[in-house]
């Protein structure tokens, strides 16, 4: 990287381009680079070191980011008007990088609440999940009775949420998208987070209470009951009987302590929004740090946001402890080829407005500072979405790229912490899990410090290293899983954030 007081971050010797630390306009001298620039450059995009030819490809990170759409020449603005996507192999290499763990000793540890099942929390809520959107009224009408006020005699709830989505029905009862739904629901029902949950049905919806119970082997009990609102009675004997369920629940929910545990029990959900140039040089490597630290301590962390590892996903597969591992990665790719194929899209329509505004001009570029965030340490497994997350260490979950749907999809899977880290800014929660925002760059922070937890615009502005604030990080999650309230939390964010994968044909 290059020195701080140069206008420019170099990533590697070998690279065409380097991002600018601030505004570049016309005429400025890089002299590290012996560049004279070209036009303006926004902070964060990128500057080209040499000439690049119509048809070259483009490195950033040593890798591959796109192809010179025409000339490029030294010091030239690279970006949309001259860098563009195109067909290039990639060496999967399955296992070459993958090497033995070396565990911290001692262990760091945690104030976890402790199950009388043995899961561990990192928050104690009560949940309300909605079978169908038809439902999605009356479970916020119960959810919203708990105030503040009323919940004051149970200091150790964190609340009661409603976690509501938009379908449910008018789907195959035996598709793809049901299985999804029906996965995710039981996910967040069986989540250590949740002290109770209610399950709340209309009634004749397509996704039944019994078929969801039986399909997930959830068994109703005094801390997950059910029922639908046309056996009840209607909205109103509904909405008085769930909240009659709750008070019920509400002695036995409180009735916990947090004790010390290992920091081996936290599951950590990773995710990037709103990225712009910064995020794979500040956030998403202090994060890979973080990530490589919680693994060491025995815990696990989970990549995911499929379309957006397109193009790096070698760099995976190499990490890979088996060819096995490596396998399951490269079909989740196949399957989203062949599925924005279908949809008349393409893998490259991401990156968003914002994204491009920031400085990142294609989805090869994106995918490798997204990779960042998951480290260095061994790809122990791949799972499909929302699917029980058993392994230890690093693992990666298929999921879409948008944000709400990627966490909600971790967090089914058993992720009891979400950190999400963003270039153009966030608002962003993810109950019943505790959600870090993580800056790129202190122009962010300054603007939208009341969301943001962490400023890892230092690492740019020189004044703190990647590892330094991976490790600050890290002291952060162990904090925030001990009860620490992060700034999502603070505004109450959360609920509306719930949005299961909508999958298949609506009908």
């Amino acid at each position: 990287m290059s020195t701080r007081n140069s206008l420019v971050v170099r990533l590697h010797a070998a690279d065409d381009v380097v991002i600018a630390r601030t505004q570049l306009v016309g005429g400025t001298q890089l002299a590290d680079e012996r560049v004279t620039v070209s036009g303006l450059i926004p902070p964060g995009h990128k500057v080209a070191t040499r000439a690049v030819t119509a048809g070259q490809p483009v490195r950033r990170y040593n890798q591959i980011i796109g192809f010179a759409s025409r000339d490029i020449a030294p010091g030239e603005h690279v970006h949309l008007n001259n860098l563009a996507m195109g067909d290039f192999e990639r060496d999967y290499a399955f296992g070459v990088d993958a090497r033995p763990t070396e565990y911290a000793q001692p262990a760091a540890t945690f104030q976890g609440i402790v199950r009388p099942d043995g899961r561990i929390a990192t928050r104690n809520y009560i949940g309300i999940l909605s079978t169908v959107n038809c439902s999605a009224t009356v479970a916020r009408g119960i959810a919203d009775h708990f105030t503040r006020e009323r919940l004051a005699a149970y200091p150790n709830v964190d609340g009661v949420v409603a976690l509501t989505h938009g379908t449910g029905c008018g789907m195959d009862t035996h598709g793809e998208g049901m299985q999804v739904l029906r996965r995710t629901l039981a996910g967040y029902a069986r989540h250590a987070n949740f002290g109770g949950v209610l399950i709340v049905g209309l009634g004749c919806e397509a996704n039944q209470i019994s078929s969801l119970m039986g399909a997930e082997h959830l068994e109703e009990g005094p801390l997950l009951e059910t029922f639908n609102i046309q056996d009840t009675g209607g909205t109103k004997k509904t909405i008085a009987h769930g909240i009659a369920r709750i008070e019920a629940m509400l002695p036995h929910a409180n009735a916990v302590e947090r004790r010390t545990v290992p920091a081996a029990h936290i599951v950590v959900g990773l995710q990037c929004g709103g990225s712009d140039g910064y995020s794979g040089i500040t956030a998403n490597p202090a994060l890979g740090v973080a990530v490589d630290l919680l693994v060491r301590h025995g815990g696990t962390a989970i990549l995911s946001e499929t379309p957006e590892i397109y193009g790096a996903e070698h760099l995976l597969t190499r990490r890979a402890v088996s060819r096995a591992v490596g396998d399951k990665l490269i079909a989740r790719i196949k399957w989203w080829e062949g599925y924005t194929e279908r949809e008349k899209g393409e893998m490259n329509n991401n990156p968003s407005p914002g994204n491009k505004a920031g400085g990142l001009t294609t989805i090869l570029e994106k995918s490798l500072g997204a990779v960042a965030k998951g480290g260095t340490t061994n790809l122990v497994d791949v799972y499909e979405y929302a699917q029980p997350v058993t392994a230890k260490g690093f693992v990666y979950m298929d999921t879409p790229g948008y944000d709400p749907v990627s966490a909600t999809g971790q967090v089914a899977g058993g992720a009891n912490m979400i950190v999400f880290t963003t270039g153009r800014g966030s608002a962003y929660g993810c109950a019943p899990s505790p959600s870090l925002k993580l800056a790129t760059n202190t122009a962010l922070w300054v603007r939208q410090e009341e969301d943001m937890d962490l400023n890892c615009g230092e690492i740019v502005d020189g004044t703190a290293s990647v590892e330094a604030m991976g490790q600050r990080l890290f002291e952060l999650m162990l904090a925030t899983a001990s009860g620490t309230k992060t700034k999502s939390e603070a505004h109450g964010y959360g609920q509306n954030e719930f949005v299961p994968w909508p999958l298949g044909a609506v009908m």
